[in-house]
C-alpha cells in the first residue's frame, strides 16, 4: 500500500479547498493558509487522515464486512464506481434515494423486482407479451439498474460507508449515523469534519485528488481482503494436516 507523497497530491490539486467566505469554522486544524480569497488545506493534514482511514477500512475488509462507497456529483461518479468493483465492494453514484440505508426492506424490495425482470428478459418467459411492453419493462429496468445496480448484491446494511463531499451527500451521512456505521470521507474545506469518523481533508471537486484518494484506500481494502483469504487458506492447509 504505498502512501502517495506530498508532491502527488499537492500536482493532484488536493490542498485547493474553497473561497474563505464559504468555509466551515471546524475545519480550521485542517487548513494551512488563505491565498487569494482560497484557503488552503494542509496536506499534511490530508496524508495523516488517508493512512486513519486505510488502516480502519483494510481491517474492515479484512473480516470480511462490507464497505460502501458513494459519490454521487459528475466527477467522482465513475472514479468511485470503479474502484468499488475492483473490491467487490457495493456503491451508489447515480442518485441515493432517501431511505436507501434506513429503509432497507423497502429498497431490497425495489432490487429484486429489478432482478426478476433482468431474469424474464434474459429467460424467453416475455415471448407472449407486446413490443411495447417489452419495451417499457426494458426501460425500467434500466432505470432500475442506473440507482440499485452498485448494491444489486447486498443483503444487509453494511458497517461502514466511504463518501466523497460530504455536504453534497449529507442524506447519506445521516442514514450512516442513525444506523450506527462507521463514516469515511473526503472533506473539504466547506464541509463540517466531526460529521464522519475518519475525515480526509482536501479537495473533493477535482477529479485528480478524489482519485488519488480513493485509489489509494481501495488498495488497502485489496491488501485486507488478500490477507482474509491468506488466514483462510493457512487455516485450511492446517485442518488438512491434523486430519
Amino acid at each position: 500500500m504505498n502512501k502517495p507523497t506530498y508532491k502527488e497530491l499537492l500536482d493532484a490539486g488536493a490542498h485547493f479547498g474553497h473561497l474563505k467566505k464559504k468555509w466551515n469554522p471546524k475545519m480550521a486544524p485542517y487548513i494551512f493558509m488563505e491565498r487569494k480569497g482560497i484557503h488552503i488545506i494542509d496536506l499534511n493534514r490530508t496524508l495523516e487522515g488517508m493512512e486513519r482511514a486505510a488502516l480502519a477500512l483494510k481491517q474492515i475488509a479484512k473480516s470480511g464486512r462490507k464497505i460502501l462507497f458513494v459519490a454521487t456529483k459528475k466527477q467522482a461518479r465513475d472514479i468511485v464506481a470503479n474502484a468499488a468493483k475492483s473490491v467487490n465492494m457495493p456503491y451508489v453514484t447515480n442518485r441515493w434515494l432517501g431511505g436507501m440505508m434506513t429503509n432497507f426492506g423497502t429498497i431490497k424490495k425495489s432490487i429484486r423486482k429489478m432482478q426478476s425482470i433482468e431474469r424474464m428478459l434474459k429467460d424467453g418467459s416475455l415471448e407472449n407479451v407486446t413490443k411495447k411492453e417489452r419495451l417499457t419493462l426494458t426501460r425500467e429496468l434500466s432505470k432500475l439498474e442506473k440507482v440499485l445496480g452498485g448494491i444489486a448484491d447486498l443483503n444487509r446494511i453494511p458497517p461502514a460507508i466511504f463518501i466523497v463531499d460530504i455536504d453534497h451527500e449529507h442524506i447519506a451521512v445521516a442514514e450512516a449515523h442513525k444506523l450506527g456505521m462507521r463514516t469515511f470521507g473526503i472533506v473539504d474545506t466547506n464541509s463540517n469534519p466531526n460529521q464522519v469518523d475518519f475525515p480526509i481533508p482536501a479537495n473533493d471537486d477535482a477529479t485528480k485528488s478524489i482519485s488519488i484518494i480513493t485509489n489509494y484506500i481501495t488498495e488497502a481494502i485489496k491488501e485486507g481482503l488478500e490477507e482474509r483469504k491468506q488466514a483462510k487458506e493457512e487455516k485450511t492447509a492446517a485442518a488438512a494436516k491434523e486430519a
